[in-house]
């Protein structure tokens, strides 16, 4: 028998020659090759064949069988020649026996004719299939792990076409944009960005479709852009967007893949923090000139108490005199307000009738809300007393008008309304519980535009607001919160879209003496304001300090008066013994209050102090721990509370 008839190899020739071509093609052929008879048994086989069982070629064409080499059995029935098991198949990936025991993949194609003339039934080509195996699991290993990766990714990624259309998405992508797999598929990538910005992005895609052909296009930095995303839910989110370009000759038809990270919180709290630094320049701004507005204020306040020693009510100049100093009252309670807005305010709580409070407040409430809104307010009878600080309660019922106003704009009704409420049992309020207990209610009602359900349980959070950037801060309800569980009080909110908004007010009722001592009493109490002893004035501006002298001095007190610290310290170094008390400015240019309050215990431990200021007490409090009989007196004040600070102050202690 020879190889060309057996394989069909030299056709149309004959000879040994022929018989010897074949021969040598099959030997050195790179794959396997073999052959069957009716039997099963090996008729012919090449090298490589043999190499692949790791057997001798001897040993496999001298008499081996099929079944004695495949590593599982030939089913009973089925033709000894057949590697398939009966199936039929005539090509496929067989498990032959390897000599050194482990089994070997190989890939068989084979012709059959059972009906061979010359008993030659089967003609085989074979192929180590285990390579070809090998990378298929690389590779699939490969994909999965990439699969795995493009979906856990922590960022959006996307693929889009030429056109923008999305072809590829992962679960980041899809949760920024509201949708899945599905929803994204096939949907151009504009349809998830606001409109606004569209244009924009579109320009940008189209100009990187363009660079995808140049040959440094896999060089160039990722193109950014940050974009607003809308998805099917209806949620805004701020992204990062970084896109590069693929280039076309890796096959990827002019695609641009596109990475997107979620700066929402990021921009948030950036604006945070911009808008808290706004507030605090503000603040310092507003402190600083409610300080010099405080010496204007005193010194006006002041000199008109001294006018007033003079002209009796009688007097045809009193009625003006009483008209300037009323306004000057009506100032310092704005600049009390400029304080309070930059938190340099001393919070002096203090028995109050909101029935009064309300009254006095109605006049600037009306001007804030303009004359489109109508102003009610409506008072109860037998109002219950509060005790809280005047000047914050203002400032609530101001942010809850102003907020009111804005939801007024084509006008409306604001109505102010206090009540007595009494809770005999616990009542929860959201994450509050309201105890049992008597209050005083005050309803701020407007006739508005509501407040929606999905944002009605943030607004009192700090930064937090609905207006256009630019017309509001996001501090006033979280302010009006603040002050009101500050003082132990509670608010409430009922409100829905198209019927306004009722802000509720609970505050405790005080069950005290309607009247505390205060050592600013007015001059209708006629207390006995005289005193003598020697007092040391320190204010660096001529004004309150020639006023401040002469009240005392009218007072009975011997004044000595020092421009500066400075000058103040050589003083006390020269008769500090004789000094009774020291009433000093806080702050002063070069040595201010603080140090030579400092400087002077050092010298005369016991010397007694009032100190005055048109900042907070806080401010200068700690820096003074350890010094004990040091009083305070915010300005503007008045000569009577002026002399009734400095008789409490030189007070022999109880």
């Amino acid at each position: 028998m020879v190889f060309g008839k057996l394989f069909g190899l030299g056709a149309g020739k004959t000879g040994a020659s022929s018989d010897k071509g074949a021969g040598a093609f099959l030997a050195a052929a790179p794959v396997g090759f073999y052959a069957l008879d009716t039997g099963g048994r090996f008729v012919f086989a090449n090298p490589a064949f043999a190499e692949m069982l790791g057997r001798p070629l001897a040993e496999i064409v001298g008499g081996l069988r099929l079944h004695d080499v495949l590593a599982e059995p030939i089913p009973a029935g089925t033709a000894p020649y057949d590697p398939f098991g009966g199936l039929g198949l005539s090509k496929g990936d067989v498990r032959f026996r390897h000599l050194g025991g482990v089994p070997a993949l190989i890939s068989i194609v084979q012709t059959c004719d059972p009906a061979a003339p010359d008993g030659v039934v089967v003609r085989a080509m074979a192929r180590d299939a285990e390579p070809e195996r090998e990378m298929a699991s690389a590779l699939a290993r490969s994909e999965l792990g990439f699969r795995r990766f493009f979906e856990n990714a922590p960022v959006g990624i996307a693929l889009v076409d030429p056109d923008g259309r999305l072809t590829e998405t992962n679960r980041a992508f899809q949760r920024l944009a509201g949708t899945d797999r599905e929803g994204a598929a096939g949907r151009n990538l504009t349809m998830f960005v606001v409109p606004e910005e569209r244009a924009e992005l579109i320009g940008k895609l189209r100009r990187l479709a363009v660079a995808s052909t140049g040959k440094d296009a896999n060089e160039r930095a990722p193109e950014h852009i940050n974009v607003r995303l809308v998805g099917s839910d209806g949620k805004e989110r701020i992204v990062a967007t970084f896109a590069r370009a693929l280039d076309e000759s890796a096959g990827t038809d002019g695609a641009t893949i596109l990475h997107f990270l979620d700066i929402s919180e990021q921009r948030r709290l950036e604006q945070q923090f911009a808008q808290s630094q706004k507030m605090q320049a503000v603040g310092q701004l507003a402190g600083g000139v409610a300080h010099d507005f405080n010496n204007l204020l005193t010194a006006m306040i002041g000199f008109c108490d001294l006018l007033l020693l003079r002209h009796q009510p009688g007097d045809a100049s009193f009625a003006d005199i009483m008209q300037i100093r009323q306004n000057a009252n009506r100032a310092a309670n704005l600049v009390r307000q400029l304080l309070a807005f930059s938190r340099q305010q001393t919070l002096q709580p203090k028995v109050l009738d909101v029935t009064d409070a309300l009254t006095e407040l109605s006049h600037l409430l009306r001007r804030l809300i303009g004359a489109a809104i109508e102003l009610k307010v409506v008072h109860a009878r037998d109002l219950w007393l509060v005790r809280v600080d005047q000047g914050q309660l203002e400032q609530v019922i101001i942010n809850l008008a102003v907020n009111a106003r804005d939801a007024m704009g084509n006008g409306g009704t604001l109505t102010i309304r206090t009540s007595n409420a009494t809770k005999t049992v616990p009542e929860r309020y959201g994450d509050e519980e309201i105890p049992p207990g008597e209050y005083v209610r005050v309803d701020v009602a407007d006739t508005g535009t509501g407040i929606p359900p999905d944002i009605i349980g943030r607004i009192f959070e700090p930064f937090f607001s609905t207006k256009a950037i630019g017309s509001g801060t996001g501090l006033g309800l979280s302010t009006v919160y603040g002050i009101v569980r500050q003082t132990g009080g509670f608010v409430q909110v009922d409100s829905a879209p198209g019927r306004g908004s009722t802000f509720t007010l609970l505050l405790p009722r005080w069950t005290g003496p309607a009247q505390e001592e205060n050592a600013d009493s007015s001059p209708a109490r006629r207390r006995d304001l005289t005193g003598a002893g020697t007092v040391l004035l320190v204010e660096d501006e001529d004004a309150v300090r020639l006023f401040g002298a002469r009240a005392l001095r009218n007072k009975g007190y011997k004044v000595v008066e020092a421009k500066t610290g400075d000058a103040a310290l050589d003083i006390v170094r020269e008769i500090g013994a004789t000094i009774d008390l020291m009433i000093t400015d806080v702050v002063m240019p070069q040595m201010d209050g603080t140090t030579l309050i400092r400087e002077s215990r050092k010298l005369f431990p016991a010397l007694k102090i009032v100190c005055i200021s048109g900042y907070a007490e806080e401010q200068f409090r700690q820096t003074l721990a350890g010094f004990d009989n040091v009083h305070f007196l915010p300005k503007p004040f008045s000569l009577d509370q002026l002399a009734a600070k400095a008789k409490e102050a030189m007070r022999p202690p109880a």
